[in-house]
């Protein structure tokens, strides 16, 4: 028995060092062959060795020493996974094997890229659990953190959480504190061997969430001001999963197994990609793991707008997160010669001083290319001895990167522009660029300033970003995504001094706070607040916390560019504008377990688990879910039957009455109409049935369910829709 278990002991001991030398130095150089993940569900609880496992099941497709080449990484910590590299015809094979869930190809995803905070009705004098918020661990997957930065000085903080189970583990000049606790990197890229921050996007969702507050911050002198993040008594533990070429299916994974074990409390990612059904999803199958250990993962929707079925995070247990614009608008003026002004939106820290410079096309400044690719200020068009002390016209919202490299003054794009920029440049909508070419067209001598930006007012936020991805939902089409809207239009917040602010080829200006826009930086503002309510309620599962903010949500109505399209309305902000302080008080929840989430899975035929689970029946349309969406036939009469269970978190003796806001194309009705409770945490169910005549292709109606009891406002999206025929 003892030399069994010293043998079993060797064993294992010499496949970690094989693992850790295969891990270290990338697996196989075999070119021909590609990553793949290999997962195989939840750990079993019996007496099971993961490393020697996924060794052996590799061995039984390639001969031993191919293997341990083969092999990438384990992730053995919180779920059964490893990754290696194969060929087409490995993976089939492997694939077919027991106990293996789903084998999917490591796809390179990307990153989505102050006052934001006071917009939301959230003040920094806000009611607080400071005890309980200081022993609040978020998660941050992403780029990696700049630990030198004031907002993650660790002043005045105490130890870490006795809960917490991780390491400082971030490479070569590396220093965790009492504010960043952790840290850990999985890139395989021999010059990405630190979890420090050298893109400076995961610096800037770290203290969105929870950065210190930093008075005096800001970029050039725009949005000057108090940078802090939602709950800046939080720690953080960093999980550097990204790269300058994009953030890698076999890291993310990584990062879960890891931040699972070691105790973080909420995760906020903000990476996306195109939608994968939930087994072939690394950030649905990490997440849905956190999910099952109470840890509440909230991940950017996406920037592939204004286009419908973009949002790419689509799994119900993952808190899909769409951006919205603040009320500080951050814009820059082009003044032609003419003497006729435009102003939009630009982050442009240069001035020109009142001089005005001479304006030409793109296609007029060509060099070996065709005019339709230099008017778009395509890559290495633009002759640069022909744009010199110029600025360029382009009919690209990118152009400025062309312009920047040939050597440009400045640049005159099409479509607004949210980002920083390297060079004086202005995006303009598509009615002020043409004024601008049509001035260029009506004089021989053309001329334009292009004058620094200015924070203003904005009276009409927020409003829906133009860039952010909609619905509906291409993998469930019964889970409306995405769920919630948060800011994400000029958000100042920390950075990385060695990233370009523009990250521009060229651009070597060094900031310790930058201006961004993008789902990434909505995402960790509901990160933050979830973070916020989990401090008041530390016992709320993930679902309860995500139904409080989703019912506490504020209704939006005001979407960028929006004229009642098909993808707008609830397919563009989810069940509405984050409203965190309502939030800790919600009234009633609509919570779900793992076992609600096995049903809609099961009932999807969707594997994620192995041995699988005894199936039962159910249906995505009835999960436990805070809103409430069905695709219905085109042509044929709306008939579709929800049913929900609501838990009372308000007042212990409470009557609730239901009130139905609809589009006069549909009927809703709800039996009861009225529930009453008698008890904290007691539950009641009812059904909510809606009819209506048949809808033509591509059509959208929405309603909304408010249950109230006077004092609580607990509000519902109901949408119906179609597809096109050929969808």
């Amino acid at each position: 028995m003892a030399a069994k278990s010293i043998f079993l002991l060797f064993l294992h001991i010499f496949m970690a060092l094989i693992i850790s030398i295969s891990t270290c130095y990338g697996g196989s150089t075999d070119k021909t062959k590609d990553l793949y993940i290999v997962y195989m569900g939840s750990l079993p609880e019996s007496d099971y060795s993961p490393l020697s496992h996924h060794l052996s099941l590799l061995q039984e497709v390639l001969r031993e020493s191919a293997a341990s080449d083969s092999f990438v990484r384990s992730y053995n910590r919180s779920f059964n996974a490893f990754a290696a590299r194969l060929s087409g015809e490995e993976h089939k094979k492997i694939a077919s094997k027991e106990g293996v869930v789903s084998v999917f190809p490591s796809r390179t995803l990307q990153l989505q890229t102050t006052r934001s905070w006071e917009f939301m009705g959230f003040p920094e004098n806000v009611d607080r659990n400071l005890t309980v918020e200081s022993d609040i661990i978020i998660g941050v997957i992403d780029s990696g953190i700049w630990p030198e930065s004031d907002s993650f000085s660790d002043e005045g903080y105490g130890p870490p959480p006795k809960k917490w189970k991780g390491t400082c583990d971030g490479g070569l000049n590396f220093t965790c504190n009492n504010k960043i606790i952790g840290a850990r990197f999985y890139t395989l890229d021999i010059h990405s061997n630190s979890a420090r921050d050298e893109e400076g996007h995961g610096s800037h969702t770290a203290s969105i969430a929870a950065g210190n507050k930093v008075p005096g911050a800001n970029f050039y002198g725009l949005a000057n001001g108090n940078a802090r993040g939602g709950v800046p008594s939080a720690r953080i533990a960093t999980y550097r999963i990204c790269g300058p070429g994009g953030c890698t299916d076999d890291s993310i994974l990584g990062a879960f197994d890891d931040a699972i074990a070691d105790g973080v409390d909420i995760i906020t990612i903000s990476v996306s990609g195109s939608p994968r059904p939930f087994n072939f999803d690394s950030i649905a199958i990490g997440s849905f793991h956190a999910m099952e250990k109470g840890i509440l993962t909230v991940q950017s929707a996406g920037n592939d707008g204004p286009f419908p079925s973009t949002v790419g995070s689509v799994a119900p247990w993952l808190f899909s997160v769409a951006a919205s614009s603040t009320d500080r608008r951050i814009i820059d003026k082009v003044v032609l010669g003419n003497g006729k002004t435009l102003i939009e939106n630009a982050v442009n820290s240069f001035t020109l001083k009142g001089v005005k410079f001479p304006l030409i096309k793109g296609e007029d400044a060509k060099s070996n290319c065709s005019d339709a690719d230099a008017r778009l200020c395509s890559h290495l068009c633009l002759d640069s001895s022909l744009v010199k002390e110029k600025i360029v016209v382009c009919d690209k919202s990118t152009g400025w990167n062309e312009a920047f490299r040939a050597g440009a003054l400045g640049s005159i794009t099409l479509d607004e522009d949210y980002f920083v920029v390297p060079l004086p440049s202005s995006g303009l909508t598509s009615h002020n660029h043409d004024l601008v070419k049509s001035y260029i067209n009506s004089t021989n001598n053309p001329h334009g300033e292009i004058i620094r930006s200015e924070a203003i007012k904005d009276i009409a936020a927020p409003k829906f970003a133009f860039f952010s991805s909609r619905g509906p939902n291409s993998i469930s089409d019964e889970i409306l995504k995405p769920d919630i809207t948060a800011p994400g239009v000029h958000i100042l917040a920390a950075y990385s001094p060695v990233a370009s602010p523009s990250s521009a080829p060229g651009d070597k200006r060094s900031v310790k706070y930058n201006i961004m826009s993008g789902t990434s930086m909505s995402c960790p503002h509901v990160a933050g607040a979830a973070a916020y309510v989990k401090s008041f309620h530390p016992h709320w599962s993930p679902s309860a916390i995500k139904s409080a903010l989703m019912t506490t949500a504020l209704s939006m109505n005001v979407t960028e560019h929006s004229d009642g399209k098909y993808e707008d309305g609830e397919f563009a902000y989810g069940a509405g504008h984050v409203n965190p302080v309502k939030a800790i008080d919600p009234g009633l929840l609509y919570d779900a377990s793992k076992d609600d989430y096995v049903k809609m899975l099961y009932s999807m035929q969707v594997r994620l688990f192995s041995p699988s689970p005894k199936e039962t029946k159910g249906s995505p349309k009835d999960l436990n879910y805070p809103s409430m969406q069905a695709l219905v036939k085109i042509g044929m009469p709306i008939t579709v039957e929800f049913t929900r269970t609501v838990t009372n978190v308000g007042l212990a003796n409470s009557t609730y009455k239901s009130k139905i806001i609809a589009n006069s194309q549909i009927n809703v009705s709800v039996k009861p109409s009225s529930i009453s409770f008698k008890l904290l945490y007691e539950k009641k169910s009812f059904i909510v049935k809606v009819s209506g005549e048949a809808l033509t292709a591509k059509t959208r109606i929405s309603a909304s369910l408010i249950w109230s009891d006077g004092t609580h406002n607990v509000k519902s999206p109901i949408v119906m829709y179609t597809q096109n025929p050929e969808e």
